[in-house]
């Protein structure tokens, strides 16, 4: 039985997201290994995730990108991944896996808020009730996250972070849609992945040429790949082909997946733990985030 194109979206969102929330952990223990910087992971996926894209064109029929769309391409670039994974690589240092995936929730939030602005959408008095709520549960993780004792612990500024985070990628799935519609997928990454290789290089090719390479241990090999195949190359493969078919709103909801996933896996491999405050915390996001997505305005 072939698949409509919507349920196409709808399975390319949540495959994407499934993998982004086991990056959290896998991009968390990079991070904390002390082989790598922020900017070298993120290197790192952009540059193993070019040769990909650019690979994977060279197998496809020749397409054209319009000059005056590279600019477009280049700030979809700064903003989709470059802006957003510095941020979110910088974050996991100092936040546990369970707060990064809590406030990545948000990012339905965002993306809805935006799209209201970029389509003149009214704002509901539901709707602000649903960003007050969760806005209150991000404020209790902030308030109440930093602790002594244990090998993990969360700091205000990681969940800033974070928030920076998702508003950058909110505003890459809510602005760019028009752009992403006019280009094949491969053709329109391969770019977004050169302009954000050409702009990390810079700052951590001195570094990850001094690295040992043979010193870094296999597991930690391991969550490399995934991050650069799962996490970047195939997640970014299919977040345009879910943008192209369901609506910007419809595909950050998937976004739900991401901390199921991550408190299920850290806190049973212990990276994290789970605190009353958290659950609290958890139950205002993801209770303003549906209180969001249900309102009247967001189904129009």
């Amino acid at each position: 039985m072939k698949l409509s194109d919507t349920a196409i979206g709808h399975i390319s969102a949540a495959v994407a997201y499934i993998f982004f929330g086991f990056n959290i952990l896998s991009c968390r223990a990079i991070a904390t290994s002390g082989f790598f910087t922020p900017v070298d992971v993120f290197t790192l996926r952009s540059v193993g995730a070019t040769l990909l894209f650019w690979i994977a064109s060279a197998f496809l029929p020749k397409e054209k990108v319009d000059i005056k769309d590279f600019p477009k391409i280049f700030a979809a670039s700064m903003l989709g991944f470059y802006l957003c994974q510095i941020v979110f690589l910088a974050a996991i240092e100092i936040t546990t896996p369970f707060d990064c995936a809590i406030v990545a929730s948000l990012t339905p939030i965002f993306t809805m808020i935006i799209a209201a602005i970029a389509i003149h959408e009214p704002i509901t008095v539901k709707k602000c009730s649903g960003v007050l709520l969760s806005f209150i549960g991000v404020l209790t993780l902030i308030f109440n996250t930093t602790h002594s004792g244990g090998a993990v612990a969360t700091q205000p500024k990681g969940i800033l972070l974070m928030l920076c985070n998702g508003i950058c990628f909110a505003l890459y799935l809510g602005v760019f849609k028009p752009l992403i519609t006019k280009y094949s997928v491969v053709t329109f990454m391969k770019w977004i992945f050169l302009f954000s290789t050409l702009m990390s290089l810079p700052f951590s090719a001195s570094h990850l040429v001094s690295v040992d390479y043979t010193a870094i241990p296999s597991n930690i090999i391991g969550y490399l790949m995934f991050t650069i195949i799962c996490a970047t190359f195939i997640s970014y493969f299919l977040i345009p082909v879910a943008q192209q078919r369901i609506r910007p709103t419809l595909v950050s909801m998937y976004s739900y997946l991401q901390p199921m996933i991550t408190a299920a896996v850290g806190i049973y491999v212990g990276m994290d733990s789970l605190t009353i405050l958290k659950v609290i915390a958890a139950i205002l996001v993801f209770t303003g985030v549906a209180i969001v997505q249900t309102s009247r305005s967001a189904k129009s």
